[in-house]
């Protein structure tokens, strides 16, 4: 193996410290966001029971 092609490869190889770039994310907000999002869901289910709920029972009072 010849020293020319260790050569050229090693020169080529970035370190990983210059080619990405750091981001910080407060994982409080992102929790919070979840938080918000979860609370709107449950929401939207709990809207959506009660009028299954009551439209059943609506029937069932028009069937008699």
């Amino acid at each position: 193996m010849s020293t020319e092609s260790l050569n050229r490869t090693s020169s080529d190889i970035e370190t990983p410290s210059q080619s990405i770039e750091t981001t910080r994310v407060n994982v409080d907000v992102l929790k919070q966001r979840m938080l918000v999002e979860r609370k709107k869901d449950r929401f939207k289910r709990t809207i959506i029971f009660s009028t299954i709920f009551v439209s059943i029972g609506a029937l069932t009072l028009l069937t008699y």
